[in-house]
């Protein structure tokens, strides 16, 4: 708005200024609806500028009108197929209308290379969202895995058990009635897991023979590596009697992020994983102390792993460190719901 007014007081030979300077700062409102409103914006501004000709006898020469433009890259990046095909015959059959010749010309190719513009960005965003709902999906399933080797692992006792009671029931009831409350225990537990798990979706690939990591497990991390900096691993509070599914996870979060350290932190020496645990939550927190870690954000790494968080009722951030390098937190809480 201030351009349209500087142009419109100090540049000297407007026609019409009054006129024009009046209708190129009325329209300049339809920008704040461009992308909700885009055919209707694009409607009123061309409508309008159309029309104003017909009453001054000039066409808009303010060079600062040329924001219409964003107009018509909204039209095409965030509109209908519908709304889309209106406006573009719309836009079309002005430019036309109030251009000849080499001005017939000129005025077209900024369409279209506006429109090609567009559709490059709407293309590219629809791939990005597509790569994200794969990212979210990946992850659902490796959460659905970790949680189906779990509850595997405690129907198997309960069946363990269950054969054991029965074995001795008419011999020692009191044995039997231990059997029953482990395999009390044991269901309370997988149905905590399954309540989980039916959050995620699974493909009907065969499971994996490997057994889920836990938390005890972040010692294979810790240590030189060839690939990047060392890493220092500690673990503060009981994490002893954690459900597996939050062990897993906190063990795959900070995998993850060791590996984008890894990878991403130049000139880093040393990576810090720490965990802490408290009656309620458990915290993971992963530093680097590299150069350049601004950018890390970008991919769809962080994406996967704050779905996992989400999953499990907690949350994931990363962000440049207070210094230098790049931090990854996380929390969940230490029961499933």
């Amino acid at each position: 708005m201030i351009g349209v007014l500087a142009e419109g007081l100090l540049r000297p030979g407007v026609p019409a200024r009054a006129a024009m300077l009046t209708m190129t700062l009325v329209l300049v409102p339809a920008l704040l609806w461009r992308r909700d409103r885009p055919l209707l914006m694009v409607a009123i501004v061309f409508a309008v500028t159309g029309l104003v000709p017909l009453f001054t006898g000039h066409q808009p020469e303010l060079v600062s009108g040329a924001y219409v433009l964003l107009l018509v890259y909204a039209l095409v990046r965030w509109g209908s197929g519908r709304e889309i095909a209106a406006g573009a015959a719309l836009i079309l059959v002005k430019t036309a209308v109030i251009s000849a010749g080499a001005d017939l010309v000129a005025g077209l190719l900024v369409m279209f290379a506006v429109f090609a513009l567009a559709v490059a960005a709407r293309y590219r965003s629809r791939l990005r969202a597509r790569e994200l709902d794969r990212v979210k999906l990946l992850e659902r399933e490796r959460l659905a895995r970790d949680l189906h080797d779990t509850v595997a692992h405690h129907v198997s006792a309960m069946a363990i058990r269950a054969q054991a009671g029965i074995a001795v029931s008419r011999t020692s009831p009191e044995g039997a009635v231990d059997a029953l409350r482990v395999i009390e225990a044991e269901a309370v537990r997988a149905l905590g897991e399954m309540r989980t798990m039916v959050r995620a979706l699974r493909d009907g690939d065969p499971a994996e023979l490997a057994p889920s990591p836990v938390i005890a497990d972040l010692s294979g991390l810790a240590g030189p590596s060839p690939e990047g900096p060392d890493v220092d691993v500690e673990i503060d509070g009981d994490v002893g009697d954690l459900p597996p599914a939050v062990g897993t996870a906190i063990y795959r979060l900070a995998q993850e992020s060791v590996t984008n350290a890894r990878r991403h932190a130049r000139h880093a020496t040393r990576i810090s994983v720490r965990v802490s645990a408290d009656a309620g939550t458990v915290r993971l927190c992963v530093t680097d102390d590299g150069a350049g870690g601004t950018a890390r954000g970008a991919g769809f790494g962080l994406a996967g792993m704050r779905e996992r968080a989400a999953l499990l009722g907690g949350v994931c951030e990363a962000g440049p460190g207070t210094g230098r390098g790049w931090t990854v937190t996380a929390a969940l809480p230490r029961g499933l719901a």
